[in-house]
């Protein structure tokens, strides 16, 4: 990138200076952003930046600092969706059933959900304008970690739980998960908490159902660095700064290089 000798404007046919864009963003204010630079903690596009002048393009250059990556772009949104059961994962289901359009209403922007949520299972769903970034986090080959609660018929066992992580074949091929724990055991019923990153289809409920303990509730409590916490169902918020951060750090670190528009997306 060439750099402007202008000292007397902000922006140019050179781009905006970095310090602008930064404290814009909200990161910081200019003379801090100075700072940042001279300590070495301010990268674009992966390269670490050492002048004081340096302009960048916000729509096309990525800058991170400390690793974190920032959003520059303030007309992306993005919002976290507690998705209630009952509700299918589209903007427009065709046979009528309750979609997620009543939850995007109070949005200016058009959001679309990142990957789905079967529609008996409830949780957290992703809702953006940021195209790109759904395309990357749904790719069947991002797996992003995914964390579930889900309550079972029948008392689950040590051995039910290790085979859980050990893995076994289904239909579609060999599975285990990541992280499988026992919450609780009372009444002929089980809680079991999931962590896995595979988006195939059901996967959850295929894998409880193999074991011997059918699914009768399911909720998804955690995608990558987002926690629902005690947001209520039905209810959506704006992701915090530091949660957009970390979303967008993990898309830019772990994009699959054939992540492109169409792609399917994980269901649960």
């Amino acid at each position: 990138m060439t750099h402007s000798t202008s000292s007397g404007t902000d922006a140019g046919p050179e781009g905006v200076r970095l310090q602008k864009v930064l404290a814009a963003a909200g990161v910081a204010s200019r003379r801090v952003v100075e700072q940042y630079i001279v300590e070495g903690r301010i990268r674009v596009n992966g390269e670490v930046v050492q002048e004081l002048g340096r302009r960048i393009d916000p729509e096309n250059d990525l800058v991170d600092v400390d690793g974190t990556a920032i959003q520059l772009d303030v007309s992306k949104r993005y919002v976290m969706l507690n998705k209630p059961t009952g509700v299918v994962s589209t903007m427009k289901d065709e046979n009528g059933r309750p979609d997620l359009r009543r939850f995007t209403k109070e949005y200016e922007e058009r959001l679309y959900n990142v990957g789905r949520l079967d529609a008996e299972t409830s949780g957290l769903l992703i809702l953006t304008n940021d195209g790109e970034l759904a395309h990357v986090l749904a790719h069947p080959s991002f797996g992003v970690t995914k964390v579930y609660i889900a309550k079972v018929e029948g008392i689950v066992t040590a051995q039910t739980i290790a085979k859980l992580t050990t893995g076994f074949d289904l239909d579609d091929g060999f599975i285990q998960a990541d992280k499988a724990r026992l919450l609780d055991a009372s009444r002929g019923a089980s809680l079991v908490e999931l962590t896995l990153h595979s988006g195939r289809n059901r996967i959850v409920r295929r894998m409880l159902a193999e074991v011997g303990h059918p699914v009768t509730e399911l909720v998804r409590r955690q995608f990558g660095p987002l926690h629902l916490g005690t947001l209520p169902a039905g209810k959506s918020r704006e992701l915090t700064k530091i949660e957009r951060g970390a979303l967008l750090t993990l898309a830019r670190h772990d994009a699959p290089a054939d992540a492109t528009p169409g792609d399917a997306q994980e269901t649960e």
